[in-house]
C-alpha cells in the first residue's frame, strides 16, 4: 500500500500541488467487484481546500487516473456499519448516498479517522460519525493554541514542515559566518556544541542571581494569605446577621403568594359569574315578545325574531363541567324551556289557521276570471309567509316536530288550493282548443259547468285515391294535407293550438318556480341537511311501504337521508300533483283533434324542458316536464308511424290515371308545415328521423302503386312522382334528406329514359326489329361487311322496310306518341315538354344509330333513310306547336 500512495501521490496529486494523507482500497457495494482508492488529500496552497478522490486503474495502461472529486465540505455522513465488530463496509453521504466495502477493515478503520481529523483541522464542520467506535475520533484542539494531531498521526500528517521565512535567514546568516560548514560538518557541529554549552552556563547564572526576589515573593505571598483570613472572618459574621433577615423575607414571600392565590380564584370566580349572566341573562322585552308578541303585525314579527336568536343563543351556551348543577342555572334553563314550548305553540297555531284559510279561500280560482286562460299569483301569500322564514328556521331547530306538522299542514292545503286552481285552467284550456265553449260541447260532448270530455269525437270526410266518399279518421294524414282548405282543421285552427298550449306552459312555468323558490326559503331548504323534511319522510313510508317496514332502523335512517334538492322536489310533488296528469290529459286531447298537434306540442315542450334544465336540472319543472316530453315524444312518433301505415294502405283506381299520389302531396306539405315548426327547434333530431322514416315510405309506396298501376305505365308513375318529390327535396333543402334527393333524382331520370326508349319502339318499330337482327348478327361472329349477304337481312330488306317509313308516316306515328304521352301524363307535374324533349333526343340518337349501322354493314350501298335529321326536328317543333 506504501509502495502505491507514493506512487499517487507523485503521478498525479503533486502535478496538481496536493498532498496525499490518507488512502484505502475499495470497491462498490453489490456489485461486480472493480477496485478502486479513495484519497483523502489536501492542498499545498492557502487557502487549504480538503478533498476526496476516486482513483482508478485505467484499462489501456498501467497508469492511475482521477474519476470523482468530492469536496469534504459536501460531507454529511460517516457510515461505518458497525461500530463493535469487524466490518469492512462504510457508507459517504455528499449529495446522495454512496456505499463502499474495504479491502480490510484497519485500512476502513484507518481511512475514517483521517477524514475526522482531516475535519478537525480545516474544516470544523459538524459532519454525522455513525457507528464509528469512540476511540478512533479524538477531540479537538480548543482554538486559540495551534491546532495538531496528538502523537505520531502528528508526524503522519505533517512529515515535512517548511521553513519560515526567518528561519531561512538565520540559517543562511550561520552558514556566511561559518564559511566551512559546508565542506567541514564535523567542525561545524563542533563549534554549534560549544556555543550551546556557553548559553547554558549563562541561563544557570541567571537563575542563580534571581533567588533573592524569590523570596521577596514567597513573604509577599504570605502576607496576601493573612489578610484573605481576616476577609473570610467578617464574611461569617455578616452571613450570621443576613440570616435572620432572609428568615423574614421567606415569610413575607410566603404571604405574598397565598394572597396572589386569592385574588386569582376571586378574578376567576368574578369571570365565571359574568359569564354565566352574560350568556343566560334574557331581557324582559324578549320575554313578552315571546309570551305575547304579535305574529300578524310586521313589528311583533321582528321582535319575536329577535326574542327567538337571543333565546336560541342562551340555550346553547357551552357549559364548562360543573355549571349545570348551579340552582340559578337550572332555574334559567326551565324558564328558556318554557319560552320555547310556549312560542312553539303560539306560532304553530297561527301559522297553520293561515294555511287553513289559505287552502279554503275560494277567491283566487279560475271561476272568477271569466274564462281568461290564466292562473292566480300567489306571490302576495308568499311575501306575508316569508316574514316569517326566520321562525321557521328556529322551529325547526328547536322543535323538530311542531315543524314537521306545519310542513305537512302547507303541503295539505296548498294542493287542494292548487288542485283546483289547476283544474279548472285545464278545463278552460280545452274547452279554447275545441273552439267556443257552446261548439266544445257540440262537437266534443262536454257536458256540465266543469267542460269535461266525455271521448264522443267528431266524423270528418276521408279522402281516397278512388275518389269515393268515405268516413274520415280523427287524426290528420299526409292523405288528406293536400285538401287542407276543403278541411275544418286549417293552418289558423293549428295556430291558435300551438298559442294556446305556449301560453298554457307560459303560466305553469312561473307558477312552479314560485312555489318552489318560496318552499326552499320558508322551509330553509337550501343548505345541505341530514335529516330529511317531514313530507320527504312520509313519501318515503308511502311509496316503499313494506318494504321499509322490513329494514332495520339504521338503514331506514340512511335511506332517508337526501340532499335538499331532493327534498324540495318531494314537497313540490306533492303540492303539484295533479299538474303532469292535467298536462298528459291535454296532450291527448290536443292529439285526438288533431294529430300534427304532435309537433307544436314537441317543439314548445322541448323549448320548456331546455329552458328549465339550464335553471335547474334537478328541480321539479325540469323533471315534470321532462315525463311528459316523454309522452309527447310518444305521440309524434304514433303519428308518424299512422303516416306510413296510411301510405301502406292506399288503393288506387283502376280506370283513371294515377298522376301525383296524394301522400306525395301530402309528405310535401307535411315537410313545409314541420320546417315552419321546427325552426331553430332544439328537437330537430327527432323530425329529421321522422323525415327519413316517412320519405322510405314515400318511396316504397311509390313503387308499390306503380307496380299495381294498370292505366298508367309503371314508368310515368315513378317519374312524375319522384320527379316531384326531388322538386320538393331541393326546394326545401332538407339535409338530413339530401342522399334521399339523389336518389330521387336518379329515380326520375332513370324512368324518364325508359318510357322514352319504351315509347319510341312504336313510329319505328320495323326498323328496331330490323337492326336488331343486324347486331344480333354481328354479335353471332358475322362480319359487319357480310351481314348484307343474309337473306334477311340483305340490301333489298333494308330498302323494303325503309320505305314503309316516309316522313309523313314518320310524323303521323310521332304525332300518335305525343297524344299516347300526353294522356299518359298529369296536367300537375307539367313534365309533358320534358318528356317530348326527351323523346326527340332519344330520336336522333337512334336515328343516327341506324345510319351508322348501314354505313358499316352495308358500305357502298347508296341507301339512306327517307327523313333527315332537319325533317325529324321539324316533326317535334309543328307537333309540339299543334298541341
Amino acid at each position: 500500500m506504501t509502495a502505491i500512495k507514493h506512487a499517487l501521490q507523485r503521478d498525479i496529486f503533486t502535478p496538481n500541488d496536493e498532498r496525499l494523507l490518507g488512502i484505502v482500497n475499495v470497491c462498490k457495494a453489490g456489485k461486480k467487484k472493480k477496485n478502486c482508492f479513495l484519497c483523502a488529500t489536501v492542498t499545498t496552497e492557502r487557502p487549504v481546500q480538503v478533498k476526496v478522490v476516486k482513483v482508478k486503474k485505467s484499462d489501456k495502461g498501467d497508469f492511475y487516473k482521477r474519476q470523482l472529486t468530492w469536496e469534504l465540505r459536501d460531507l454529511t455522513e460517516v457510515d461505518a456499519k458497525d461500530a463493535s465488530k469487524e466490518n469492512p463496509e462504510f457508507d459517504l453521504h455528499f449529495e446522495k448516498v454512496y456505499r463502499w466495502v474495504a479491502s480490510s477493515t484497519a485500512e476502513k478503520n484507518s481511512f475514517i479517522s483521517c477524514i475526522w481529523k482531516l475535519n478537525q483541522r480545516y474544516l470544523r464542520k459538524k459532519v454525522e460519525f455513525v457507528n464509528v467506535s469512540s476511540q478512533l475520533l479524538e477531540e479537538s484542539v480548543p482554538s486559540g493554541e495551534s491546532q495538531s494531531v496528538a502523537g505520531g498521526d502528528e508526524d503522519a500528517l505533517d512529515d515535512y514542515q517548511e521553513l519560515s521565512t526567518r528561519e531561512e535567514t538565520d540559517i543562511e546568516g550561520m552558514m556566511e559566518v561559518c564559511e566551512y560548514a559546508i565542506s567541514n560538518a564535523e567542525a561545524f557541529a563542533e563549534r554549534l556544541s560549544r556555543e550551546l554549552q556557553v548559553l547554558d552556563g549563562a541561563n544557570i547564572q541567571s537563575i542563580m542571581a534571581s533567588e533573592k526576589q524569590v523570596n521577596i515573593l514567597m513573604q509577599l505571598l504570605d502576607e496576601a494569605l493573612g489578610e484573605v483570613d481576616t476577609i473570610e472572618g467578617k464574611l461569617s459574621s455578616y452571613e450570621e446577621m443576613l440570616q435572620s433577615v432572609k428568615d423574614q423575607m421567606d415569610q413575607i414571600s410566603q404571604s405574598n403568594r397565598l394572597i396572589q392565590i386569592s385574588n386569582t380564584n376571586n378574578g376567576k370566580l368574578l369571570d365565571e359569574i359574568q359569564f354565566l349572566v352574560h350568556n343566560m341573562d334574557l331581557s324582559k322585552g324578549h320575554i313578552r315578545a315571546l309570551r305575547d308578541g304579535d305574529l300578524s303585525s310586521p313589528k311583533g314579527i321582528e321582535a319575536c325574531i329577535n326574542g327567538t336568536e337571543a333565546l336560541l343563543q342562551c340555550m346553547n351556551v357551552a357549559f364548562l363541567p360543573g355549571h349545570d348543577k348551579l340552582m340559578a342555572v337550572k332555574q334559567q334553563q326551565d324558564l328558556f324551556t318554557e319560552l320555547r314550548d310556549t312560542f312553539a305553540r303560539r306560532l304553530t297555531n297561527h301559522l297553520n289557521n293561515v294555511f287553513v284559510h289559505q287552502g279554503h279561500d275560494q277567491t283566487s280560482t279560475l271561476s272568477q276570471h271569466t274564462m281568461e286562460l290564466t292562473l292566480p299569483k300567489h306571490s302576495p301569500l308568499h311575501r306575508d309567509l316569508l316574514r316569517y322564514a326566520k321562525l321557521m328556521e328556529w322551529l325547526k331547530i328547536t322543535h323538530r316536530e311542531k315543524y314537521e306538522g306545519l310542513s305537512r299542514t302547507y303541503v295539505d292545503y296548498m294542493s287542494r288550493l292548487y288542485e283546483r286552481e289547476i283544474k279548472d285552467f285545464f278545463e278552460i284550456a280545452k274547452i279554447k282548443m275545441a273552439g267556443t265553449s257552446k261548439e266544445a260541447k257540440g262537437k266534443f260532448g262536454l257536458h256540465g259547468s266543469s267542460g269535461k270530455l266525455t271521448g264522443s269525437t267528431s266524423s270528418l270526410n276521408k279522402l281516397s285515391v278512388q275518389g269515393s266518399n268515405s268516413r274520415r279518421s280523427q287524426s290528420s294524414s299526409l292523405l288528406d294535407m293536400g285538401n287542407m282548405s276543403a278541411s275544418d282543421l286549417d293552418v289558423a285552427d293549428r295556430t291558435k293550438f300551438d298559442k294556446i298550449f305556449e301560453q298554457v306552459l307560459s303560466e305553469l312555468e312561473p307558477l312552479c318556480l314560485a312555489e318552489q323558490d318560496f318552499i326552499s326559503k320558508f322551509f330553509k331548504l337550501q343548505q345541505n341537511s341530514s335529516v330529511p323534511p317531514p313530507l320527504a319522510q312520509q313519501e318515503a313510508r308511502e311509496s316503499d311501504g313494506s318494504a321499509q317496514s322490513r329494514m332495520p332502523p339504521q338503514a331506514e335512517h340512511r335511506h332517508s337521508l337526501s340532499s335538499d334538492k331532493d327534498m324540495v322536489r318531494l314537497m313540490m310533488n306533492k303540492v303539484f300533483q295533479s299538474i303532469e296528469t292535467e298536462l298528459n290529459s291535454l296532450i291527448a286531447l290536443g292529439d285526438k283533434i288533431d294529430s300534427f298537434h304532435s309537433l307544436y306540442m314537441l317543439v314548445k315542450m322541448s323549448h320548456h324542458v331546455w329552458t328549465a334544465e339550464n335553471v335547474d336540472p334537478a328541480s321539479f319543472l325540469s323533471t315534470t316536464l321532462g315525463n311528459v316530453l316523454v309522452t309527447v315524444k310518444r305521440n309524434f312518433d304514433k303519428c308518424i308511424s299512422g303516416q306510413i301505415r296510411q301510405m301502406e294502405e292506399v288503393k288506387i283506381s283502376k280506370k283513371s290515371k294515377v298522376g301525383i299520389l296524394p301522400f306525395v302531396t301530402g309528405f310535401e306539405e307535411f315537410a313545409e308545415l314541420a320546417e315552419t315548426i321546427f325552426r331553430n327547434a332544439e328537437r330537430r333530431g327527432d323530425l329529421d328521423k321522422a323525415y327519413v322514416k316517412l320519405i322510405r315510405a314515400v318511396f316504397m309506396n311509390v313503387e308499390k302503386v306503380a307496380n299495381e298501376s294498370q292505366k298508367t305505365p309503371r314508368d310515368v308513375v315513378m317519374m312524375e312522382n319522384f320527379h316531384h318529390i326531388f322538386s320538393t327535396l331541393s326546394r326545401l333543402k332538407i339535409s338530413c334528406l339530401d342522399t334521399e334527393r339523389r336518389e330521387a333524382k336518379h329515380k326520375y331520370t332513370d324512368h324518364l329514359q325508359s318510357y322514352v326508349i319504351n315509347s319510341l319502339g312504336q313510329p319505328l318499330e320495323k326498323l328496331n326489329h330490323f337492326f336488331e337482327g343486324v347486331e344480333a348478327r354481328v354479335a353471332q361472329g358475322i362480319r359487319e361487311e357480310e351481314v348484307s349477304y343474309q337473306l334477311a337481312f340483305n340490301k333489298q330488306e333494308l330498302r323494303k322496310v325503309i320505305k314503309e317509313y316516309p316522313g309523313k308516316e314518320v310524323k303521323k306515328g310521332l304525332d300518335n306518341l305525343y297524344k299516347k304521352v300526353d294522356k299518359h301524363l298529369c296536367e300537375e307535374e307539367s313534365l309533358l315538354q320534358v318528356v317530348w324533349h326527351s323523346t326527340q333526343d332519344e330520336f336522333i340518337r337512334q336515328y343516327k344509330h341506324f345510319e351508322d349501322l348501314i354505313g358499316r354493314c352495308y358500305p357502298g350501298s347508296g341507301i339512306t333513310m327517307e327523313f333527315t335529321i332537319q325533317d325529324m326536328l321539324e316533326y317535334f317543333s309543328s307537333i309540339a306547336q299543334s298541341h
